[in-house]
């Protein structure tokens, strides 16, 4: 085992929030000290990653306060039961002073559980307004998702707006969890409130009169208690996820690249970089490139990496991967910007792309816009404002208006260079609300 690991903890972004699980063996066990400068100084003997089951990225997303974490707690506590996890409650999930003030979860946070079929990374993310642009990281990482629905509210905004944006971001897979059931006695309000989610998930393009619809008690899993929507239910969700939700298929032949969602530094060890690996796979003591957010690219060499909180030779396509490099400091690497095969990405600054402008009933908005619109681009982990414009000899461009509902084509201009691609898909918002979802059709700058 490398000897830089000896003295490396966990540097996902659980690391960052605090997420550490109950060690399985003493040898796992660790100290951390942060100094007045921020870095961190951590001790630990590390397990090794085995790649003996598929992965597969999953989250819970939905309306704030209907339960994502506390599920998220409960799928924990129940498998570590099993031996299939490490038991996390929920105080070390919602672990930001602010999240445990307004009891409310900000960032996204990852956790690791398996079943015994596969293995899984599991993000919790915000459901909170003020904080869905953690939420489009989060989803745009999973393969599936379980979407959590209160019993006693039924859909709520955020719980509409989730299913959007999971739907712009790719995700195909939807289990639904009815949480809350013990405040409800009316078996016909259950009922209603699955229907409601069904004609939901058809409106958004998922398979509403096929897709698994549980219902339970997340606290009472959690307090041991009512096992029949408790902990039985528990079981009963990850087997629908385990069965409804397909293996992806990861794109390892493609060259490496990595979209920066973390960074921080480790001391007399250098700065680490962390995200989801996108596609393709990289090995230790392999040249990398930092590219985005500006012209300039950082070339350098990743000397040692860990992937779901275990050292490994490698990280792949699927994988949330810390990655330690190799003479960079902290404060040159900013999220968004990507870890890459040498020469294999480019930033830039404007390009063409084929837009769809949301309607008013998708969440959208609920009047036109035209030439030099600058609302805000989400482009993988980055943000960046921009300007949108009409191509070159469009007819009556100054005048010309874009409606809610519109297909079209439009020259996006961004503040600062970035890592993009063509075919790569991105969402546009403004006013808290996403207004349109687009794909990079050609590089003009």
């Amino acid at each position: 085992m490398s000897t830089a690991f000896r003295s490396l903890a966990p540097f996902l972004r659980t690391a960052r929030h605090g997420l550490k699980a109950a060690p399985i063996n003493p040898l796992q066990s660790a100290l951390k000290k942060q100094n007045a400068s921020g870095v961190l100084n951590l001790y630990r003997t590390y397990a090794v990653f085995e790649r003996s089951k598929p992965h597969v990225n999953i989250g819970t997303i939905g309306h704030v306060d209907h339960g994502k974490t506390t599920l998220s707690a409960a799928i924990t506590k129940r498998q570590a039961e099993k031996g299939l996890a490490n038991f996390l409650e929920y105080g070390a999930i919602d672990k930001a002073p602010e999240e445990r003030k307004r009891g409310i979860t900000i960032s996204t946070a990852h956790i690791e559980y398996s079943t015994d079929n596969r293995h899984y990374s599991h993000v919790d993310c915000p459901g909170h307004a003020d904080y869905i642009k953690n939420m489009i990281t989060g989803a745009a990482n999973m393969d599936g998702a379980i979407i959590v629905v209160a019993a006693s509210d039924g859909q709520m905004p955020q719980t509409r707006e989730h299913l959007l944006l999971a739907r712009q971001v790719g995700v195909q897979k939807i289990v639904v969890f009815v949480n809350k059931v013990d405040a409800i006695d009316d078996p016909e309000m259950l009922e209603l409130v699955e229907m409601e989610m069904r004609e939901l998930l058809n409106t958004y393009g998922f398979e509403g009169d096929e897709t698994p619809v549980i219902m339970g008690s997340a606290l009472m899993s959690l307090q041991n208690q009512r096992p029949e929507i408790g902990s039985q239910k528990i079981d009963e969700l990850l087997a629908a996820v385990d069965e409804w939700i397909p293996t992806p298929e990861r794109d390892l032949d493609k060259p490496f690249l990595m979209s920066v969602e973390d960074v921080f530094s480790i001391a007399g060890r250098g700065t680490v970089v962390s995200g989801r690996v996108e596609r393709g796979v990289l090995k230790r003591d392999q040249e990398i490139e930092l590219v985005g957010k500006g012209n300039e690219v950082i070339k350098t060499k990743v000397t040692d990496i860990e992937t779901f909180k275990k050292s490994c030779e490698q990280s792949q396509a699927g994988d949330n991967s810390g990655l330690l490099i190799r003479g960079v400091r902290r404060e040159d690497v900013r999220r968004g910007m990507v870890v890459c095969a040498p020469g294999t990405v480019k930033s830039h600054t404007q390009f063409l792309s084929s837009l769809y402008v949301l309607t008013k009933e998708e969440g959208g908005r609920h009047t036109g816009f035209q030439e030099h619109y600058r609302p805000q681009l989400y482009l993988r982990t980055a943000d960046e404002s921009i300007d949108l414009t009409f191509p070159e000899g469009t007819e009556d461009a100054s005048s010309k208006m874009v409606m809610p509902g519109d297909n079209t084509e439009m020259v996006v201009t961004m503040g600062h260079p970035n890592a993009i691609e063509v075919g790569q898909r991105f969402n546009i918002r403004e006013g808290g609300r996403t207004v349109a979802t687009g794909l990079c059709t050609r590089i003009l700058k």
